[in-house]
């Protein structure tokens, strides 16, 4: 079992950030780790909420379903996902600290037998990934002040 997990802090009240990171609409804008090739949400953020779609990671197309598994407004976000051979689950924690936010992201899974021999950067790149994609985030809601 694998696990990446990357922190972030925000300077914007916990409030934004989370209906900014926790709206499924918006994924695209900050996440990296593929090509986004098209997903579709069954309505709101919730519990029991699915999602599917397709993307593009180290020139391979993927399907994926996910399904919210725990969903505490402007608190935490988890998610249970299938990307081809990979089977994740995710953590989405926002924190209000002393000027901002701080959001803790958290991937634990298999990579599956297609990436077995190739485990270690496999996780390297999920690591950069999610730095990456906080990163984003960090960007994006600072600019909007």
């Amino acid at each position: 079992m694998a696990r990446v997990e990357a922190s972030v802090v925000i300077s914007r009240p916990v409030e934004e950030v989370f209906a900014f990171a926790a709206n499924p609409e918006n994924d695209s804008l900050w996440q990296t780790g593929g090509q986004d090739l098209g997903s579709t949400y069954d309505g709101p953020m919730r519990v029991g909420g699915k999602a599917e779609g397709a993307s593009q990671w180290l020139g391979r197309r993927y399907e994926w379903t996910s399904e919210v598994t725990e969903y505490e407004p402007n608190r935490k976000v988890k998610t249970e996902i299938a990307l081809g051979p990979i089977v994740a689950k995710t953590s989405t924690v926002f924190d209000p600290v002393e000027g901002g936010t701080k959001v803790t992201m958290a991937i634990e899974g298999e990579v599956g037998s297609f990436f077995r021999l190739a485990e270690p950067l496999v996780i390297r790149m999920i690591q950069r990934d999610v730095e990456s994609s906080l990163a984003n985030l960090k960007d994006i809601l600072e600019a909007e002040a």
